[in-house]
């Protein structure tokens, strides 16, 4: 036998208008804080990962200069290319080759990369990345250059050339 209570009429009717589901309204608002909170994310997300990849490629450039500097000590020269030291193969995070440019094999200051002033910025040897765009030139300051990761100051800065 039961002995359980009906509810009084009042509760009944309180129960039958709770919501069961969510309004247009409400859908549309979650929907727009869900855009923007990825929106915000998408951006960090590529930032972060930018910076990862000049990190890498500072890391690749200060390897490849500590394998010139080894060369140069066991043969009193530098290389003439980075194949001389087993490292023509290294690409960017991009997918570019670094380039390497021995001051010995050219003659005056043209393919030199330069500073705002048109100085050369190392006094030896130049070696970077052309960064994310893959192109470059000599100048530093010209919008194409600015992207590049460089070693200037003869190995002191090794770092973006919008940077320096």
């Amino acid at each position: 036998m039961d002995h359980r209570v009906p509810p009084p009429d009042c509760l009944r009717h309180a129960v039958s208008r709770v919501p069961r589901g969510f309004t247009v309204v409400e859908l549309l608002l979650t929907l727009a804080i869900f855009s923007i909170l990825v929106g915000v994310g998408y951006s960090s997300y590529g930032t972060v990962l930018e910076r990862n990849r000049t990190a890498a490629v500072v890391n690749d450039l200060t390897r490849i200069k500590f394998a010139i500097e080894r060369f140069r000590t066991a043969n009193d020269e530098l290389p003439g290319t980075l194949a001389d030291v087993g490292m023509d193969g290294m690409r960017d995070p991009w997918g570019n080759p670094y380039d390497y440019l021995n001051f010995e094999t050219v003659r005056g200051n043209g393919r030199k990369r330069k500073d705002h002033n048109l100085v050369p910025i190392n006094t030896e040897y130049d070696l970077y990345s052309k960064g994310p765009d893959g192109r470059s030139t000599s100048p530093l300051t010209a919008a194409i250059s600015k992207d590049d990761i460089i070693v200037a100051n003869d190995g002191a800065y090794i770092g973006r050339a919008s940077e320096y």
